[in-house]
């Protein structure tokens, strides 16, 4: 049996004993000044090159991975679909077309797409427009049927329902329902000019707020926004700040889509005699085009490496509609569909293990720092192991782990990080060409001032630490 395979057959019969010589010292040492205890710890640290588990802590306790968790939607999502798959969007125009003039509706069907940005959405008009429409005499309609979200608030996770990552999935999504305003210091005026893009129907924004001396703090805090149809700020921007942007969550997110496509048809040049409107798309009538996202690798890696929660609820829905064509995809059906493949992977699953969502933006997710280990073995050892580990941030190099204090480029890795949770998990390459699968995870009040922790355990796994 191959050195790879017979790790994954290791791992998955659990038969990799614990070194029992204890925590590296620098480890504890963090975890004491954090205040955090040892058992709050879930640890497991493999040699790839010979299978053995080198260090671990408490490795088959469950625990909130986080965001570790989107390991598990993008891994099962390239297997099941494939590192070249695309969602499809496609888009009718319902009626006759005559001078310009389309005498009924355009029509768009969403599927999932977590990538329909600005751009895209414009470049589409653009088509519209290209293939001769000038006038809808009918309406634009959304249809937003394939995905069936449970009732609930952009607040309901931690009573912010500014953040863009609270943002509830759609299959039909638009720009991540959000607004992104820039601020630049105008000094000559006395002002900070306020750039907002995307523009929305219906929505002003004030187009200056004053500047101020002093040190560029809590700018954010500082400028007092007021959202609505007229977004006002009530306080001052600090001049020191320089140039910053401020993604910002639609607060009315189930008209933003209308908001938007109507705003975009307008700089496009086109008129509307209708309204936008949801409606459903026809099922006897083949699409006059489709919109194709870019490839899933390419998704999968904008999804770890800035561990972008909407996108990965996206496909988290996706894997389910996926599963069952032509009917739409469910909380309780994507929970399903990954519980399967995870029990495909790694057998019957503990009742105390659970899968809450595909992102990690839940305080109920429960797995245990083995099953994220086994899992990653089996990754790295099949052909998709590129794609994934590609997708990583590169600690010290970019992503969510670009400040980190590692030296860059040695360790792939995927952080997690919630309230109460710290997680790292991924490949690292030690000083000594030995390659280390690392998982890591603390859960704890004070979880978030024992990253320090974290740091010191990928420090000793580059310095070979375990070989001596």
């Amino acid at each position: 049996m191959p050195r790879c395979r017979l790790l994954g057959a290791l791992l998955l019969a659990g038969m990799l004993a614990a070194r029992a010589d204890g925590l590296p010292a620098e480890v504890e040492l963090a975890l004491q000044r954090a205040r955090v205890p040892e058992d709050a710890l879930g640890l497991v640290v493999v040699d790839l090159g010979n299978g053995s588990t080198v260090l671990s802590a408490n490795p088959d306790r469950p625990m909130n991975p986080a965001s570790l968790t989107k390991l598990l939607t993008t891994y099962a999502a390239l297997e099941r679909l494939g590192p070249a798959w695309s969602w499809s969007t496609p888009v009718w125009l319902q009626g006759r077309l005559q001078d310009g003039v389309l005498e009924g509706n355009l029509v768009v069907k969403g599927s999932g797409d977590p990538t329909l940005v600005v751009e895209r959405l414009w470049l589409a008009l653009r088509r519209v427009r290209a293939l001769g429409v000038t006038e809808i005499k009918g309406d634009i309609v959304l249809d937003n049927s394939a995905f069936v979200v449970p009732d609930g608030s952009p607040a309901d996770f931690d009573g912010d329902p500014s953040r863009p990552y609270n943002t509830r999935p759609a299959a039909l999504l638009f720009n991540f329902k959000s607004v992104t305003y820039t601020f630049v210091p105008d000094a000559a005026a006395g002002v900070a000019r306020v750039l907002a893009e995307p523009a929305l129907a219906g929505v002003t924004v004030e187009r200056s707020v004053p500047l101020a001396p002093g040190a560029c703090d809590d700018w954010r805090t500082a400028l007092k926004m007021s959202l609505g149809e007229r977004v006002r700020f009530g306080g001052s921007y600090a001049a020191s700040c320089g140039e910053q942007a401020w993604p910002v969550a639609d607060p009315q997110p189930a008209t933003y889509n209308a908001r938007l496509i109507e705003s975009l048809w307008q700089e496009a040049g086109g008129r509307l005699a209708g309204s936008v409107r949801e409606g459903l798309a026809p099922a006897d009538l083949k699409p006059s085009f489709e919109l194709r996202s870019p490839p899933l690798a390419d998704v999968v890696r904008d999804i770890n490496k800035y561990s972008n929660n909407l996108m990965a609820q996206q496909l988290f829905y996706t894997l389910d509609l996926a599963r069952h064509p032509g009917q739409p995809a469910s909380l309780a059906g994507a929970r399903d569909t990954l519980r399967r493949w995870l029990v495909e992977k790694l057998g019957e699953l503990p009742a105390d293990w659970v899968l809450d969502n595909g992102s990690g933006l839940s305080r109920d997710t429960r797995l245990p720092a083995r099953a994220f280990a086994r899992l990653l073995a089996l990754a790295f050892d099949s052909p998709l192991m590129p794609e994934l580990l590609a997708s990583f941030p590169v600690a010290g190099s970019d992503g969510t782990l670009r400040k980190a204090r590692i030296p860059p480029g040695r360790a792939h890795l995927k952080s997690g990080s919630l309230r109460d949770v710290a997680a790292l998990a991924g490949e690292v390459l030690s000083n000594g060409g030995r390659r280390y699968l690392l998982v890591a995870m603390i859960q704890h009040p004070n979880a978030n001032n024992a990253r320090p922790a974290l740091d010191a355990l990928v420090a000793w796994a580059l310095r070979d630490a375990a070989a001596r």
